[in-house]
C-alpha cells in the first residue's frame, strides 16, 4: 500500500511537518536507490516538498534516475548536519519513485525550482510506503516513530 506526501499530511499533520522541516534545514539529502545487481547505492539528492508530492529531480541519465526508473523502490535520509544535534531527529522516507512524463507538470515543476537546465531532466513523484523519526525524547528515551498507509503513526521507546 503506498500514498502520497498530501495524504500522509493529511493523517498526520505534525509528524509531516516535522519531516518538511527537517528536510529543509539543508539542501542536499541521501537517496539510496537499488544497482541493476541488486546492491544499493547511496547518492546526495535534493527534494522539494510542493503541490502535496514529495518530488525527486535528477540530472540527466544519472545512475540514481537509471536505477529507479528500473526499480523504483527508494529511502531518502535528511541529511543529518554538523555534529550530532540533529534538530528534529533523523528523518527517513521509503515508498517508490513514479517518473512523470507529463510536460505540463514538468514545466510546473521547473518554474518552481529552477533546475541547471529546466529542458534536461528526470523528474519523479513518489508514492509512500512509510515515514520514520527517531529522536532523543526528555532526554532520556530513544523514540522512533514509524507511520505506514493505512494505520496512524506509532511511537516506541528505548531506554
Amino acid at each position: 500500500m503506498t500514498t502520497n506526501w498530501a495524504a500522509f499530511g493529511a493523517a498526520e499533520p505534525t509528524f509531516a511537518r516535522t519531516a518538511e522541516e527537517r528536510f529543509g534545514l539543508f539542501t542536499h539529502h541521501t537517496l539510496a536507490t537499488l544497482r541493476k545487481d541488486g546492491s544499493p547505492r547511496t547518492t546526495g539528492l535534493e527534494v522539494r516538498f510542493l503541490y502535496g508530492e514529495l518530488w525527486l529531480g535528477m540530472m540527466p541519465d544519472s545512475m540514481k534516475a537509471l536505477d529507479l526508473r528500473r526499480d523504483p523502490r527508494f529511502s531518502i535520509q535528511a541529511n543529518p548536519g554538523p555534529g550530532t544535534e540533529m534538530a528534529g531527529g533523523d528523518i527517513r522516507i521509503s515508498g517508490r519513485a513514479v517518473e512523470v512524463k507529463d510536460p505540463e507538470v514538468i514545466a510546473r515543476y521547473a518554474g518552481e525550482v529552477n533546475p541547471p537546465d529546466p529542458d534536461a531532466f528526470h523528474l519523479f513523484r513518489t508514492e509512500l510506503t512509510e515515514v520514520v523519526r527517531t529522536y532523543i525524547e526528555d532526554g532520556k528515551y530513544l523514540a522512533v516513530q514509524l507511520w505506514k498507509p493505512g494505520a496512524p503513526a506509532r511511537t516506541t521507546r528505548r531506554t
